[in-house]
């Protein structure tokens, strides 16, 4: 009766997501072969491509670091919504979202910047590829247990089937880029924003972000009131200073500090952050090297310069190097990194969904960080028609995780 009465405790109160536990020992090891890699990787950068790479690759660090103390999920929050009704992930999101829509607000609004270079919103067309790829993403993202921003720092923490998955987003990326002409002529609005195209200005389209969030904030709170679902399981975490580099850190916490860094990317390099533009860089300049002529394609038109280059040159291939390695070193302090064996439908999964992932993102302007994230924080049209699209492939995805043995959280589990 005591663990009856404590499931349903767990099931119908709101759970923090972090519990002070004890830990993991500390992986010295590991921590100083990410340390000393992440200082050599860090000079090279600023040797070959200067200073601005250099601070959007320690952004990376932290980012890396931020999403892997918190396990902060795009994939596990739309998974667990449209599974169950677990609405602790999309929340988080709303507040991330509401945050940075504010930081985007004024530096986009006031033309702040850290280096002189204009900022510029992330608003893309909305038409019938964002319509397809933001679904085919959907899918591709429960299929391979992570969107872009998930692959990455799950790679870095240590889980062995994210290789698969991130050889498979460059390849899908690359035949996405391959086949991006097509998509364009397809029927398209031109680029939507709620600031700038609506006339409402950025404090107008602010407010209405606002209130979209606030609604949305709201919905969730009926949907867990109807549904009481299974609560996340609560990381392990420690306490005082030693959890900003110990322990877990609370889902809004992590939001929070998302949002400031994706302001900080903005306002160092004039753009907002983005992850899958590199899987297309690293792709063609794969094919390149084997003598493929990428730059004859329509995607590279007009910025051929970024194939002859050295990837330490883009900033976003440092961001996501950053990303890695913070998310190594991090896992390595909570003693974490422990890569196991890969199951073969977990390999066959991870390996489609690496591919819809790659070539919805091309079609989708982006992915859950470009286009979802960046593209709601820009005010753009189409990261609300990336969301709603995405969430529908991901019920999708639910019955093809199936298919390969991979579980769905149930209405039955005490965490989810």
């Amino acid at each position: 009766m005591a663990q009856v009465a404590k499931t349903l405790h767990v099931r119908n109160l709101k759970q923090p997501t972090t519990i002070v536990t004890k830990l993991n020992p500390i992986q010295k090891p590991f921590v100083w072969i990410g340390t000393i890699a992440a200082a050599i990787l860090f000079v090279m950068i600023l040797v070959t491509s200067g200073s601005i790479q250099a601070i959007l690759y320690l952004l990376g660090i932290a980012l890396g670091v931020t999403l892997l103390h918190a396990r902060f999920g795009f994939t596990s929050a739309f998974r667990r919504l449209v599974s169950v009704g677990n609405v602790q992930g999309i929340q988080a999101h709303m507040i991330m979202l509401a945050v940075a829509t504010t930081l985007f607000a004024i530096i986009l609004g006031t033309g702040f910047s850290f280096t002189g270079t204009t900022p510029t919103a992330s608003v893309s067309p909305v038409g019938v590829s964002i319509l397809v790829g933001s679904f085919v993403f959907g899918i591709g993202m429960q299929m391979g247990n992570g969107c872009a921003s998930g692959t990455l720092y799950n790679l870095g923490g240590g889980k062995s089937s994210m290789i698969l998955t991130l050889i498979a987003f460059i390849a899908g990326s690359v035949i996405g880029a391959y086949h991006l002409g097509f998509w364009l002529d397809l029927p398209s609005l031109p680029p939507i924003s709620l600031a700038e195209s609506t006339g409402f200005g950025y404090f107008g389209g602010w407010i209405v972000q606002l209130l979209i969030f606030f609604g949305i904030y709201g919905v969730t709170v009926k949907i867990a009131k109807k549904k009481k679902p299974p609560q996340m399981k609560p990381l392990a975490t420690t306490s005082g200073f030693k959890k900003i580099w110990r322990g877990a850190w609370p889902l809004v916490t992590a939001g929070v500090v998302l949002a400031v860094l994706n302001a900080l990317v903005l306002s160092v390099r004039g753009t907002p952050w983005g992850v899958t533009s590199a899987f297309v860089l690293w792709g063609s300049k794969f094919l390149q090297f084997f003598g493929v002529d990428v730059a004859s394609w329509s995607y590279w038109q007009g910025n051929t310069q970024a194939l002859q280059q050295t990837v330490l040159a883009d900033s976003t291939s440092v961001l996501n190097f950053g990303i890695i390695l913070g998310a190594f070193i991090a896992a390595a302090f909570q003693g974490n990194f422990k890569p196991g064996k890969i199951k073969p439908g977990v390999a066959a999964s991870s390996i489609i969904g690496g591919l819809l992932m790659g070539y919805g993102a091309r079609l989708a302007f982006g992915c859950n960080i470009g286009a979802y994230f960046s593209g709601i924080a820009s005010f753009s049209l189409h990261g609300w028609v990336w969301m709603v699209m995405a969430l529908a492939g991901s019920f999708f995805g639910l019955y093809c995780r199936k298919v390969f043995g991979l579980s769905n959280p149930s209405k039955n589990d005490s965490f989810c």
